[in-house]
């Protein structure tokens, strides 16, 4: 369930607070930092639940008509706007609405440059940490302005899937020219080895920036209409009603993967006190993870569980691969991650591994290709 208006704009994680579960340790010069359990963690816990310091909505999520909060990223439409959009069915009803949570009569528009806003409360966050540095006010369309260049210039070669925004670098600095340093004092002294700002706008500041946004930056995704399906299936009905709902719920995944493909949630990226830090994540890969990050709430907060028991003194691992990812052969694994995040993996499982015979990611994907345009072929023979 998602957590009360009232109280989600209140709560943040304060990292030497988060004492009860876990804690920060220094592994070696190799992994830097990792996050351990300080006692017994079952299958299932919420180990802890953060916010970030920064967060942003990627560029081609947002011109694609993704709707979110600016800084939230609680998705702005109901579910049933979305499941319109997404299938392109503008008369399609879900049963079911109470069950959606988004309210739009709570949503607010910056006055100056009408960018939306969940609630009063993330507007006025928005503005008070960085909003009025980057608030376009009449310009917020121009293709001209400034910041408007640096976005289409990022999009120019940074196509979805993506990864990261260079808005997420853009609210840095604006946090920090609005004078709220001391909320990213350690983050910054850590990556930059200086705080004068001025560091970072030479190209060695601004390699330094990007990496510390590339390699740590942790996606973000949030869906109404996910949320509403959770709440559907949580339903208590009689059979016949269950076995309707679930038709009904399975088609409209048919006729959105039709329609959209699989972008399906607004999606970012954010900074992270604990799940990411400067130099290396706090919590660090492994391909067998123990926990996974996830955003129940439909916003920002990031939730870590546990996949697994974990023991007092474990080390606490995500994966930085998705599921698919994680079942490719090792090779290919420690290329996805060397690209991405400038490391060789030495999990258990890699290590298990090392003996196996090296698959590239190439003859991989040539495989794939080659099944690809197998079943194109074959589906232009059908055609004639």
């Amino acid at each position: 369930m998602a957590a009360p208006v009232d109280d989600m704009f209140s709560f943040c994680v304060d990292p030497c607070k988060v004492t009860s579960s876990v804690e920060v340790q220094f592994i070696d010069n190799i992994k830097g930092k990792g996050l351990f359990a300080k006692r017994s963690i079952k299958k299932g816990e919420t180990i802890l639940i953060e916010r970030p310091l920064v967060s942003s909505q990627f560029l081609w999520n947002f011109l694609y008509k993704y709707k979110a909060c600016e800084y939230c990223l609680r998705a702005l439409e109901t579910a049933e706007e979305n499941a319109r959009r997404l299938c392109c069915n503008p008369a399609l009803s879900l049963p079911h609405p109470e069950l959606c949570h988004v309210r739009p009569e709570l949503h607010q528009a910056c006055p100056q440059c009408q960018v939306m806003y969940c609630s009063s409360e993330c507007r006025q966050a928005a503005a008070d940490q960085y909003h009025r540095i980057l608030c376009l006010g009449p310009s917020e369309e121009d293709p001209d302005h400034p910041i408007n260049k640096l976005k289409d210039a990022w999009r120019s070669v940074h196509y979805p899937p993506e990864t990261s925004s260079i808005m997420l670098m853009a609210k840095m600095v604006a946090v920090v020219k609005q004078g709220q340093l001391g909320l990213l004092h350690s983050l910054f002294k850590e990556a930059l080895y200086d705080e004068h700002l001025s560091r970072w706008f030479v190209p060695e500041g601004f390699r330094s920036l990007f990496a510390l946004v590339g390699t740590n930056g942790q996606g973000i995704g949030t869906s109404s209409l996910s949320q509403w399906v959770h709440a559907c299936d949580a339903l208590e009905l009689p059979d016949q009603q269950r076995e309707q709902l679930d038709s009904f719920i399975d088609q409209l995944y048919k006729d959105i993967d039709k329609e959209t493909g699989e972008f399906l949630n607004c999606e970012g990226s954010g900074l992270y006190l604990l799940q990411s830090s400067c130099k290396r994540r706090r919590c660090n890969h492994s391909c067998i993870p123990n926990a996974e990050a996830s955003f129940p709430d439909n916003n920002f907060l990031l939730h870590l569980n546990a996949l697994s028991d974990i023991s007092p003194g474990e080390e606490i691992c995500i994966s930085y691969l998705d599921f698919c990812q994680r079942d490719r052969s090792r090779h290919s694994r420690h290329k996805i991650l060397r690209e991405n995040y400038l490391f060789v993996c030495s999990c258990s499982k890699c290590t298990s591994q090392m003996d196996e015979l090296d698959v590239t990611s190439e003859e991989e994907e040539g495989e794939a290709e080659g099944e690809t345009e197998g079943d194109e072929m074959e589906d232009e023979m059908t055609d004639v």
